[in-house]
């Protein structure tokens, strides 16, 4: 019994003695930098620390919680009572705002093999410049991009969408009234001349009722200023996705309206070899109380055709959507799918998927 109790008293006195030998104090373990501005580039802070042990000390690794933040270290060992240090370096560019960020250290210390520094503060953004609002640079002028996105229209009207335009160059630049593109869009310049390093408006008029279709479109305009050779010819597109407007509905009618419901909308045909042609078969039905009308399918791509039998559904009626799908130079995970548009009021827009692992023939 005493041999027991010698071993173990024993034990827990070189367990304590271990403790003791190896240990390190850091000064400021939380650094709160305040507000740094952008503009000055990367801030830097040097966590001291003290050999506070009875044997050297090594900082064996430092680990950041993100790449902005990079950390440098003593490297050699530190000798009891000597000082050493751990650099943190912020760097805030592109990154406006508060951060929050941590250091973990690892150490060779019994006591404190692993210690988490932190660094806080704000980040004053630099002033926006015209190349950053306004990067794409065609001849003399600066658009925001080489293409005008007007996001969702609908197809009972005309939408109308403006975009910044600037004069970067030292002359003043008029835009012609002429512009190539669709006859259902409507370009205009406010103002036709603009000034030396002023800012103006390029109007975007899109009738999608003329437009008559529906869904994501690309189409390309034209337009022509008086700068010299081929800077005076400025090639844009004009993306819109086009919805059915469909006017307020009561409770009533909705519920006497048409409803297109997908029986399963996902076909997964997992494993095939690259050049295979598969098909796969949705069922649409429609589940309310008036005519259903298919407007479109469209696929997400040329691998992808679908095929119906007829787009008109009475209620209760169904028809098979047939989905052919050619894996002809395709590998790997592939997800594709086929958008449905109808007069269902409450959802228009309905999707149906295929999904495909396509592996290399083997010789």
């Amino acid at each position: 019994m005493k041999n027991t109790f010698f071993i173990l008293a024993l034990a827990l006195s070189f367990s304590l003695s271990a403790q003791e030998l190896k240990s390190i104090t850091f000064e400021e373990p939380v650094h709160e930098f305040g507000t740094i501005k952008e503009v000055d580039g990367p801030a830097e802070f040097d966590f001291v620390f003290k050999n506070t042990g009875t044997e050297s000390v090594k900082i064996l690794n430092v680990k950041a919680s993100c790449g902005c933040t990079t950390p440098a270290w003593t490297k050699e060992e530190v000798a009891p009572g000597e000082m050493g240090f751990i650099k943190a370096s912020y760097n805030p560019k592109n990154r406006p705002g508060p951060f929050h960020k941590t250091l973990t250290v690892t150490t060779s210390s019994v006591e404190s093999s692993t210690i988490i520094l932190r660094i806080n503060g704000q980040v004053e953004p630099k002033p926006r410049t015209i190349e950053d609002d306004l990067p794409t640079l065609l001849g003399g002028i600066r658009v925001k991009y080489r293409a005008f996105n007007l996001g969702k229209v609908l197809n009972n009207a005309e939408t109308t969408k403006t975009f910044d335009v600037y004069n970067a160059s030292e002359k003043e630049i008029a835009f012609n009234k002429e512009v190539e593109g669709p006859n259902y869009i409507k370009v205009s310049f406010m103002p036709e001349t603009l000034a030396p390093k002023a800012k103006g408006k390029i109007s975007i008029v899109y009738d999608a009722k003329a437009k008559k279709d529906l869904g994501f479109m690309s189409d390309n305009v034209v337009i022509y200023t008086d700068e010299e050779g081929d800077n005076s010819v400025k090639s844009m597109s004009v993306y819109a996705d086009i919805n059915e407007y469909f006017p307020p509905m009561t409770a009533e009618e909705k519920a006497d309206a048409p409803m297109l419901k997908i029986e399963s909308s996902l076909h997964d045909f997992g494993n095939i070899t690259m050049g295979d042609v598969v098909d796969a078969t949705f069922t649409l039905t429609n589940s309310g109380k008036s005519d259903l009308n298919i407007r479109k399918t469209k696929a997400s791509c040329g691998c992808t055709v679908p095929r119906l039998a007829k787009m008109d559904l009475k209620p209760g009626e169904s028809v098979e959507l047939n989905v052919t799908f050619n894996s002809a130079g395709r590998k790997g995970n592939q997800t594709k799918s086929v958008t449905i548009y109808s007069n269902d009021p409450v959802k228009p827009i309905q999707k149906v998927t295929i999904k495909a692992k396509i592996g290399v023939k083997s010789n």
